[in-house]
Order: C-alpha cells, then sequence, then structure tokens
C-alpha cells in the first residue's frame, strides 16, 4: 500500500527527516508516535503529498504501485482527492457550510454529481450517528460531532488511506474514546488503511503496529 524510502527533509539547515524508510500494508492501522520536534506531522505531510521531501537519488514514494514523486502537480492533487483521506486535530470545518455541504466539498472536487454525492454523504452521516445534524453547521455541532463530520468528508471519496494528525486531540475522553473505536470499525468494514500520528498513547498501543520516531528517524 504504503512504501517510502529513504525520505529527506531540511528546513533551510535542520535536518528534520534523516532517511526514513516505511512500509505499510493495505488494511494496516499504524499509530506513529514520538516527542515533539521528532518529525512525526512532517513525515505524514510527506506520505499525504501535502509537503515535499527534500529528494535523495534513492528517494521514493510508492502509494499503491503509483510513483507520486513523478508526478506533476496537477496529477498529484487529483491522485491526493481520490485516493487520500485527512482527519487534523482541529476539524478545519468550513464555517458557511452545513454538515452535509461540509462532507460533500471533496466529491465536488473530483467532479462527481450532485444527486449522488448527497446520497452518499447522508449515508456516511447517517452510519456516523449524525443524520439529524445533517443541515448544521459547524457552529452548532459539539467537539466531538465536529471530528465525526471530518471523518465523513475524509471518506466521501472512498479512498485507500486515511492520514490521520492528531485527530482527538482536541477532544474528550469519550468523543476521543469514540473515535479511535470508529477507526478500527471503519477498517474491518471497509478495508481503509490509517496511519496516524498521535500522543494518545492508548490509540498508539491498540494500533496494528506503532512506529516510534527519534530525532527524525523511525527507531523501531
Amino acid at each position: 500500500m504504503i512504501i517510502a524510502k529513504n525520505i529527506h527533509k531540511f528546513y533551510e539547515k535542520l535536518h528534520v527527516l534523516k532517511g526514513v524508510d516505511l512500509h505499510i500494508k493495505k488494511g494496516e492501522i499504524v499509530s506513529i508516535v514520538g516527542a515533539s520536534g521528532a518529525g512525526k506531522t512532517t513525515l505524514l505531510q510527506i506520505l499525504g503529498t501535502l509537503d515535499q521531501p527534500t529528494l535523495e537519488k534513492d528517494s521514493s514514494l510508492l502509494i499503491n504501485g503509483q510513483d507520486v514523486f513523478k508526478m506533476n502537480d496537477k496529477t498529484i492533487s487529483k491522485f491526493r482527492n481520490l485516493h487520500l483521506g485527512f482527519i487534523f486535530q482541529f476539524h478545519q470545518l468550513l464555517p458557511e457550510f452545513t454538515a452535509l455541504e461540509n462532507v460533500c466539498i471533496p466529491a465536488y472536487i473530483a467532479g462527481k454529481e450532485k444527486t449522488s454525492t448527497e446520497i452518499e454523504a447522508k449515508r456516511l452521516l447517517d452510519y456516523l450517528g449524525l443524520s439529524e445534524r445533517a443541515n448544521h453547521k459547524p457552529g452548532e455541532l459539539s467537539g466531538g460531532e465536529q471530528q465525526r463530520v471530518a471523518v465523513a468528508r475524509a471518506l466521501i471519496n472512498k479512498p485507500d488511506v486515511i492520514f490521520a494528525d492528531e485527530p482527538s486531540g482536541n477532544l474528550d475522553t469519550a468523543s476521543a474514546e469514540n473515535l479511535h473505536q470508529l477507526f478500527f470499525q471503519l477498517r474491518d468494514e471497509f478495508g481503509q488503511t490509517f496511519v496516524i500520528v498521535t500522543h494518545n498513547e492508548e490509540l498508539a498501543n491498540r494500533a496494528d503496529r506503532k512506529l516510534i520516531m527519534v530525532d527524525g528517524l523511525i527507531s523501531n
């Protein structure tokens, strides 16, 4: 599913990633943990095509067999929209749109038809227990509800991989536990692969694999 080789990242003279190698199988839930500044989020953003690495001769990133580093910006954007989903600590919902509209946006960007997109978005919201909140705007939803809308948005294009960066970091304990349970339920029912950066030990330890980052490298 994901094969990364010799991933480096410099910010001027700061060497943040120092040659990361990584292999993630389809349907795995992988957590990435480590101290602040270890390079977790930078790695996640590169794996998710949101950031570019500092390329070395043998650097490569294959997602579903496709070499992402050989794509141009337009192709990467299309690939990201269709094959990758994202969940962040702060839900990043657009406040002027309803929950339903927020979920539909990635599908509209992909050029999908409006009626079928809304049917799928409503199905996802219902699956996530939000059918009665579909026409509410983010400001009218609780933190847990907002994050579940963000999960539905990440799922609307049926992505192969979902990248999550501290997805429960802004939630209370009960909402965080519900969100964590949801990830495993989604994997079991739909076969999605999850790569999760987290400081939450319960979530990290529950993953199929826990990768520990230390000073720009995976230590295990």
